[in-house]
């Protein structure tokens, strides 16, 4: 026989192609077979059509297109027989999707063997539709569906549940048929049939809400009854897992009453007893009887409040903790990030527990363990929680110190209790870890520094202590350098000294040896070794016996390679040689740097991020974002990385234009706002801005969007640094200017000339259905830029609005501070109102007027509500 004929096995076929050595022989044999199927089915030949068909699958499977034989399994559907069918519905599935019109021709087959006395041929016929069913097939085929679920064979019931499941997720208009099917297949004593049952009746609750409700007041004690039969059930050999009767069923019921009981006191309360009786009772020495443990503290931290069982349910989640297996410490971290906005007491009782996997072999775990950490940071235990944090750095493999400097970082500047606990933990994070420290946190460090006058003498001589432990941290260097430059005296002279210190002698020669020794360090940068040169600039004032010496270490940097370093070397060689006169005044100690400002610019530029989510988020009063939520808020505009992003290709940059915007008074009408639930995973503030129609562009200044931070009454300036908001965009800073920033960046500022402000008429900000904002102005003397505005929030409904919050985005040339609302309830009715005070600085005052965008969201009747508006009718003077 012809090898490659049509009679040939499907094993001769799948022999002959593992014979092949290399793909180009495999290629060869499989283009011979797919000739030899072609002229089979050019022939008719209805002998070995099931075999042919066989060899495309494997075909299929091996990557090689088979479209020529899809005719081929709607003719074997066909057929009469139950051995053909069996072929032609495997092809079907296999070979065909719901998306190929060729399945139009096969529905009339389907709807025949559903009506088929023969179950075997209704089973075949139920696989296939909830394998490939459209939404076409669908609604053609659903009553023969619905029919089958009361079919007398339990196996038949179980296929038609699962079809049905496909069925309303193509089309969940249907999903009202199923709802009294699904109640008979609640109360089944056949497992099977009741597993497939409790998963329709968890689809028809996702996707009708009327289905939701019906099966919460029908079914849920019927379940909850199920769930007692099970976890008390003698011991049945079919059904029976590692002493545990049907894990399976046990999570199906869990998670269906975790959907039924969530927002429902009776229902909650119902299956209380039930949730206490699972939890106590399950094996914890088998993986399944933890996969139903973790189930059950899912449900029980869903439905509603139970103090006892949450508490029972983080008890087991500690105990998972303690498991040798990693993948159930993983899970029981993830599940304990959630706990922990719902009880957060009970989760700190498992703290010792949880730092211990911070220090786990597994790098996930390690990883969400110490999310876990920062999560549980309070204000009661940040010094035993650091101390353990930093005690492990010391010792933590290199991949994991980046993100556990981060984190201990943030902790510290977060809670610490006082700035001299402060500065101590920050000095251990830069002798340990300096390389990964980032440079907003050792900045940060220097502006603490600066404010706390009686603790910088004991800065600088802790500084010079851990330089000579750890000299080769670069971060740690910058700091001690800058300090020795600004507080070298008080390094030298003990001045200053703390009850907890000791005396240290340091001359002057040994604070300028640091800094020597600092800037020939062959492995340090360009700013490390300029920072050196200005605190020599500064020690020659400071130490008049050493200026000489300074002056030939400074003469050094003259044949460096680095253009910066020269023109330095040579400017402060010239003031040391030439403007004795003017270099006291020159290297003077820097003022008192503004730690709010700083800290406002901080996080304009680089938002502490927070990468845990939580699923149990409460809300907070009047508006107000905690600090946390400062990095989620400006992910949202999807502006927190280092470079804006590129302009849209199609109708120009929204952006630029609402920067550029200048509209005139009498265009000003507000824009009505359209109320809509607030809906998930959209970048609400983004859209905010971007139904404004971008007008021709003028110009291309620097693009920005300053979003609110509540909290600390600072703006957030999504995309500028502290380095590159005096540089337009596009435009490099003079190389000459660089290092004079270092010793300039704070300095002080003209004050602007005293002036009462001119009084503004009230202006109807914003007008919907229901909504007014009206705004007062004032100004401040002596601040014409700066605009003071009260706004007065009323309601016209008759309905109460609770959690109301209002936010606001501004362009770049704005400045906008926010305080906290009077009150997050606004009566309805107009029997009450909601006043918030707003502060502008137009930094284009007298060239661009006002402009911004408001978002209101509120609950009415625990439904969440948006409303957004665009305001462009303030005074144009402002």
């Amino acid at each position: 026989m012809n090898p490659f004929s049509s009679g040939t096995r499907l094993r001769d076929m799948i022999r002959s192609i593992r014979a092949c050595k290399t793909a180009a022989e495999e290629r060869a044999v499989v283009r011979k077979e797919c000739a030899s199927i072609r002229a089979a089915i050019s022939d008719n030949d209805q002998t070995f059509r099931h075999r042919n068909l066989a060899k495309l699958m494997f075909i299929h499977m091996l990557g090689y297109p088979t479209h020529f034989g899809q005719m081929e399994c709607l003719k074997l559907i066909a057929a009469p027989g139950f051995a053909e069918k069996r072929i032609g519905y495997l092809g079907l599935m296999l070979l065909l999707d719901e998306r190929q019109e060729v399945l139009m021709l096969v529905t009339n087959s389907l709807k025949q063997d559903l009506n088929q006395n023969n179950q075997h041929i209704v089973g075949l016929a139920l696989c296939a539709l909830g394998n490939i069913c459209s939404a076409d097939m669908a609604r053609d085929l659903a009553p023969e569906v619905e029919r089958l679920l009361q079919f007398r064979d339990p196996n038949i019931r179980k296929k038609a549940a699962l079809c049905s499941i496909r069925i309303i997720k193509k089309v969940p208009d249907l999903a009202e048929n199923f709802v009294d099917p699904v109640v008979s297949l609640l109360k089944e004593k056949h497992h099977g049939v009741l597993l497939t049952g409790i998963q329709l009746c968890t689809d028809l609750c996702k996707v009708n809400e009327e289905a939701f409700e019906y099966f919460r007041k029908r079914c849920t004690e019927g379940l909850v009854r199920s769930l007692k039969d099970v976890v008390n059930s003698p011991y049945v050999p079919e059904y029976d897992i590692s002493g545990i009767a049907d894990p399976f069923l046990h999570i199906r019921l869990l998670r269906v009453l975790r959907i039924l009981g969530h927002g429902d006191a009776d229902a909650s309360d119902c299956m209380s007893d039930i949730l206490a009786q699972v939890a106590t009772k399950t094996e914890s020495n088998k993986n399944a009887g933890n996969a139903i443990l973790y189930e059950c503290v899912g449900t029980i931290m869903s439905v509603e409040d139970n103090g006892g069982l949450r508490v029972l349910a983080i008890n087991i989640l500690g105990r998972f903790l303690s498991n040798r297996d990693n993948n159930i410490r993983y899970v029981a971290l993830n599940m304990l990030m959630k706990a922990i906005a719902v009880d957060a007491q009970a989760v700190q009782r498992h703290r010792a527990t949880i730092v211990e996997c911070v220090k786990d072999l597994d790098a996930s775990i390690r990883k969400r363990a110490l999310e876990l950490v920062y999560l549980l940071v309070n204000e009661s235990n940040v010094k035993p929680l650091t101390k353990e944090l930093i005690d492990y750095l010391e010792v933590s493999d290199h991949g994991f110190k980046g993100d556990l400097t981060a984190k201990i970082c943030s902790i510290v500047e977060k809670f610490y209790p006082d700035k001299i606990w402060y500065i101590d933990q920050m000095l251990k994070v830069l002798s340990e870890a300096g390389s990964y420290v980032k440079a907003a946190v050792w900045h940060a460090l220097i502006v603490v520094i600066t404010n706390a006058s009686n603790l910088q003498g004991y800065s600088v001589r802790s500084l010079y202590r851990a330089i000579q432990i750890s000299p080769d941290q670069e971060t740690l260097i910058r700091v001690a350098v800058w300090c020795i430059g600004e507080y070298g005296d008080m390094l030298v002279n003990n001045i200053d000294m703390l009850d907890i210190e000791e005396p240290i002698t340091v001359t002057e020669s040994d604070a300028v040896d640091v800094v020597e020794t600092a800037i020939k360090h062959h492995s340090l940068d360009l700013t490390t070794r300029a920072m050196c040169l200005i605190a020599l600039l500064k020690l020659s004032s400071r130490f008049p016996c050493c200026s000489q010496r300074i002056k030939e270490i400074i003469a050094q940097s003259k044949g460096s390679l680095l253009i910066e370093l020269q023109q330095r070397s040579v400017e402060f060689n010239s003031i040391i040689e030439k403007h004795q006169n003017i270099r006291s005044a020159l290297v003077e100690r820097m003022p008192v740097l503004d730690e709010a400002t700083y800290n406002g610019k901080r996080a304009s530029s680089a938002p502490a991020a927070v990468s845990a989510s939580l699923e149990f988020a409460s809300n907070l009063p009047n508006g107000v974002i905690a600090k946390t939520d400062v990095a989620p808020l400006v992910d949202l505009l999807d502006l927190g990385g280092d470079e804006p992003a590129p302009p849209s290709s199609s109708g120009g940059n929204f952006l630029l234009d609402l920067i550029d915007v200048d509209m005139p008074p009498s265009s000003s009408q507000s824009v009505s706002g359209t109320s809509q639930p607030q809906k998930s995973g959209t970048d609400v503030l983004l859209d905010l801005l971007s139904t404004w129609s971008p007008p021709p562009q003028k110009e291309s200044p620097t693009t920005d969007i300053v979003l609110l931070n509540q909290d600390d009454n600072t703006s957030v300036n999504a995309l500028d640094s502290v380095s590159s908001s005096m540089v337009p965009s596009g435009q490099a800073k003079p190389t000459g200017s660089a290092m004079m920033d270092l010793l300039a960046e704070f300095g002080p500022h003209p004050e602007t000339p005293e002036d009462s402000g001119p009084t503004y008429p009230p202006i109807v900000a914003y007008e919907s259905s229901a909504l007014t904002i009206t705004f007062n102005f004032s100004k401040r003397p002596g601040s014409p830029q700066t605009t003071d505005i009260e706004a007065l929030f009323t309601n016209k409904s008759s309905d109460v609005y609770t959690d109301f919050v209002f936010q606001a985005a501004v362009p770049k040339f704005l400045q906008l501070h926010l305080e906290p609302a009077s009150s997050n309830t606004l009566p309805g009715s107009g029997n009450g109102s909601i006043t918030q005070k707003l502060h502008v600085t137009n930094r284009q005052h007298g060239k661009k007027s006002l402009v911004m965008r408001i978002r209101l969201s509120y609950k009415l009747n625990n439904k969440d509500i948006l409303e957004e508006g665009q305001i462009s009718n303030f005074p144009r003077d402002l």
